[in-house]
């Protein structure tokens, strides 16, 4: 089995980002919201197994995410934007449990899609919040 490219992994995160914010604002059942992504983006080459898998492993562990974020947080999670929520959300899920992906990386991708789907300065914020995560749960 090929390892999928990198860009097969960026999509990945950005229709997980979308499928996961939609679940989100919507409670809709996470295999339909799979299906509605995986019919919806039937022509794209992405990473589909890891889009799986993290629209499926993260809903689980919101809990533990969230325990994770809140010592770093300056606000409670009920006050931040629902994009900046998700996708910190995703990023200490891969920092927590994705030990084969560098945390500069996960790091990065993080900062991405908060500055295509965030506010202005969401990006700031993410990655502050991020850089004290990956200090303490990290050491490579």
């Amino acid at each position: 089995m090929t390892k999928p490219s990198f860009s097969a992994r960026k999509k990945a995160r950005r229709f997980a980002l979308q499928a996961l914010y939609s679940w989100m604002m919507s409670d809709n059942d996470l295999r339909d919201i799979e299906i509605h992504f995986l019919t919806e983006h039937s022509d794209v080459k992405f990473d589909i197994e890891y889009f799986r898998l993290l629209l499926h492993e993260i809903p689980p562990r919101i809990t533990e995410l969230e325990n994770n974020l809140n010592p770093f947080l300056d606000r409670s999670v009920e006050d931040l934007d629902p994009i900046e929520l998700t996708i910190l959300r995703m990023a200490v899920y891969e920092l927590l449990f994705r030990l084969d992906i560098p945390y500069r990386v996960v790091i990065n991708e993080a900062l991405e899609l908060a500055k295509t789907f965030g506010a202005v300065d969401s990006y700031k914020f993410v990655n502050g919040v991020l850089d004290k995560i990956a200090k303490k749960v990290r050491k490579d």
